[in-house]
């Protein structure tokens, strides 16, 4: 597995959680270090699906196996995604078929 691409879920003024693809190059924020609290690891089966929620919290979760598709984006193994929607609408959740999807989560401090 290798690395693919960095995302930012985030809320936007509506109140709905948006995606955009940062680049290491515009938006550095990434690649400085970051005060965490734990990491965990998390497997879900299949079918696995979570219906509209906000984030729990500012986190880091990186794609190490499986799919996991989004309200409007699908996340690869190698993927990172900064989670930010904590308000608002929030996102889904699901695994498709051909799961599991195995993730590191990180929260942030």
């Amino acid at each position: 597995m290798g690395f693919k691409a960095i995302f930012r879920l985030f809320t936007n003024r509506e109140g709905k959680s948006q995606v955009e693809e940062l680049d290491l190059a515009s938006h550095p924020k990434p690649a400085e270090a970051t005060t965490t609290q734990h990491i965990f690891f998390r497997q879900w089966e299949a079918d696995h699906f979570i219906d509209r929620h906000p984030a729990p919290r500012r986190q880091y979760i990186l794609s190490l196996s499986g799919l996991v598709d989004g309200t409007t984006h699908r996340f690869l193994p190698g993927d990172a995604r900064l989670v930010e929607d904590t308000t608002g609408n929030g996102h889904t959740t699901l695994v498709p078929q051909g799961g599991p999807a195995v993730t590191a989560v990180i929260p942030l401090a």
